[in-house]
């Protein structure tokens, strides 16, 4: 079993509010279904979510009336956004499940208070294919925090022991600097979870208020701490994702599983 998560700079266009990639997303379901795997998939809230969340300052808990309907509009885009990619997997013959985070999993100060991942293994058990993604949920302490759809992949790796993790991106994978403004960057093709801590990553200009590639990095970290691979890929380039499905070599970062 594999766990996917559809970055939201690449399903969706993060510098446009609510602007779907509707032909990225086409091909990435082709290739989920040509590999034939079983797979859950995670996607994140893109501009849906991110620029609203952010104007709102959701991250920081509940502070003041207005919030309320800041939570209330980022929960219902991104809940569109998310039937625009079940849209996409079912039309593609994926049988794609939805299963909202705010229904399944309450925060505690940002950190998880309560997760219910026996309903991920029970779909696949059937034979479907899961999906979640980035949402708003209640916080104990905060009223209402962020889960992003990186905490989301780690939970899931850390209870079902996928065979793999992806990350689907818009870059190569990883690199020695933010590639977007760094025409110096070099990619890291492997490295180990200590390698990993010695890198860092540029903020890029858009809107994240999950923590973009910096807290991806402490989430890859994390889980390769729990011996299973990550691998991150390009989604914009045709047959990527499904090469590394089926096991063949292709242009991407691997981050090796445990401490060496």
């Amino acid at each position: 079993m594999y766990i996917i998560k559809l970055g939201g700079s690449i399903i969706t266009d993060k510098t446009k509010e609510n602007c779907f990639r509707q032909k990225i997303v086409d091909n990435l379901a082709k290739e989920i279904k040509k590999s034939n795997k079983d797979i859950i998939i995670i996607h994140g809230a893109g501009s849906f979510g991110h620029i609203i969340a952010d104007k709102y300052n959701l991250k920081e808990g509940y502070q003041s009336k207005d919030q309320l309907h800041g939570f209330s509009l980022t929960q219902g885009w991104v809940q569109k956004l998310n039937s625009l990619v079940l849209d996409a997997l079912n039309n593609n013959s994926i049988s794609a499940v939805s299963i909202p985070p705010h229904s399944i999993l309450k925060l505690d100060n940002h950190k998880p208070s309560t997760f219910n991942h026996i309903i991920f293994k029970d779909y696949l058990d059937i034979g479907f294919t899961p999906v979640s993604f980035g949402d708003v949920v209640l916080d104990n302490k905060l009223g209402f925090s962020i889960c992003s759809g990186d905490l989301l992949m780690q939970l899931l790796a850390e209870h079902l022991k996928p065979e793999k993790i992806i990350f689907v991106i818009d870059e190569d994978g990883l690199f020695t600097s933010n590639p977007k403004i760094d025409k110096n960057a070099k990619l890291i093709e492997s490295a180990t979870a200590d390698q990993l801590a010695k890198y860092t990553a540029d903020k890029d200009k858009h809107a994240d208020v999950t923590g973009g590639m910096q807290g991806k990095i402490v989430t890859i970290r994390n889980i390769a701490k729990m011996g299973i691979d990550t691998i991150l890929l390009n989604g914009n380039k045709p047959d990527r994702l499904f090469q590394v499905l089926i096991g063949e070599n292709a242009k991407s970062t691997i981050i090796s599983g445990g401490l060496k």
